[in-house]
């Protein structure tokens, strides 16, 4: 008997998932959005099977219902869910950023929900941006509710299980307390460094100089500024709570630099990249990222055509590249952007094997 999903926003988080558990072959997937014409875009690009013409009554036939709104909209609809005609064993969840706010709506139900948020992003949006692949080795968070049993958590990373994402079960406080650390504070400090360089306007060839490493460090800072002011209001104490433990942190570098030891300055540098270094290269984390790969270049013309060239003829697909011209410890460097740890390896391999130049990954 086949299992009926529907799901609920067809953006490039809804439309990746619709179409990763298109593999599962007992499946009917149905797709609903607001925006008419996305739900007709994802019919004919093969994302969904069904266009749901009425919200309730697809909600009534569902099986799992997955909300892939932003939180404000998928706390809107479990209210409204409470006036739909549910399955008694349906399973709601949803791919929020934020867990703590949406398990707390959740409470008012006599549905099971499971929270959930994909740890995945690209730099597209859209469902035209949809991709099978986008959860591959990503973890996938879930946060079960009060009426949530094993048998059900069970149940839905069955259901996961063909997006071959790394499915964690946490509470919601965990979730948000962890991503507040790794991912939403973070982007608070490269928007801070954005604002700061902003402000510099005695040298305005500085801005010029923040091409290479100032650009690199602070690029989760062109995030869409909408749904990282929901995030922010959202996990609001959370992350407050890392800024002051942020700001003890700086007092104590501030007090390092006014002694200006040489010894415990180094110390302090030695001890950060001891921790960074210890960090996990592979797969995906808290914030959206790519897999990118470091080639030392020549500034030679015809160098990156050279190394695109060959990555096309054994099928190497790249995201992004760019090369970092302004760094005070490297120059030279062409950084290739994968959407796999698989496609980065394979790149790597590739080009250590037709060209002596230096490759790595940081």
């Amino acid at each position: 008997m086949k299992k009926n999903i529907l799901i609920i926003g067809l953006g490039l988080i809804g439309g990746s998932l619709a179409k990763a558990l298109m593999r599962h072959d007992n499946a009917l997937i149905v797709g609903y959005d607001t925006d008419a014409l996305t739900v007709r875009k994802a019919y004919k690009m093969g994302i969904i099977h069904r266009a749901a013409l009425s919200l309730e009554e697809a909600a009534s036939e569902a099986d799992f219902i997955i909300l892939a709104t932003p939180v404000g909209a998928a706390k809107k609809l479990l209210q409204q869910s409470r006036f739909w005609n549910l399955k008694d064993d349906v399973i709601i969840s949803d791919t929020g950023s934020t867990k703590m706010e949406i398990m707390e709506a959740a409470e008012q139900m006599d549905r099971v929900f499971i929270g959930g948020h994909p740890m995945a992003g690209s730099h597209k949006s859209g469902v035209e941006a949809a991709k099978d692949v986008l959860f591959e080795n990503a973890y996938y968070i879930l946060t079960p509710g009060l009426l949530a049993e094993d048998s059900h958590i069970d149940e839905l990373k069955s259901l996961l299980s063909v997006t071959k994402a790394k499915v964690e079960v946490l509470t919601a406080k965990e979730h948000d307390h962890m991503t507040s650390i790794v991912s939403h504070f973070p982007h608070l400090i490269a928007a801070s460094l954005v604002h700061q360089l902003d402000r510099e306007q005695a040298n305005p060839f500085t801005r010029q100089l923040a091409a290479g490493g100032f650009r690199d460090i602070t690029r989760i800072a062109s995030s869409d500024p909408i749904m990282w002011r929901d995030i922010t209001t959202q996990n609001n104490g959370m992350i407050t709570a890392q800024l002051n433990l942020w700001i003890e942190e700086m007092s104590k570098l501030k007090d390092l630099l006014e002694i200006n030891e040489e010894e415990p300055i180094r110390q302090y540098f030695e001890k950060a990249k001891s921790v960074r270094d210890q960090l996990p290269i592979a797969g995906h984390g808290a914030m959206y990222s790519v897999f990118d790969l470091y080639i030392d270049i020549p500034d030679v013309p015809g160098v990156i055509s050279e190394l695109t060239g060959y990555l096309a003829e054994e099928k190497i697909s790249i995201v992004n590249l760019r090369i970092l011209e302004t760094r005070e410890d490297v120059f030279g460097i062409l950084v290739m952007s994968f959407q796999t740890a698989e496609d980065r390896e394979k790149a790597k391999a590739c080009i250590a094997e037709r060209t002596v130049y230096d490759v790595y990954i940081s």
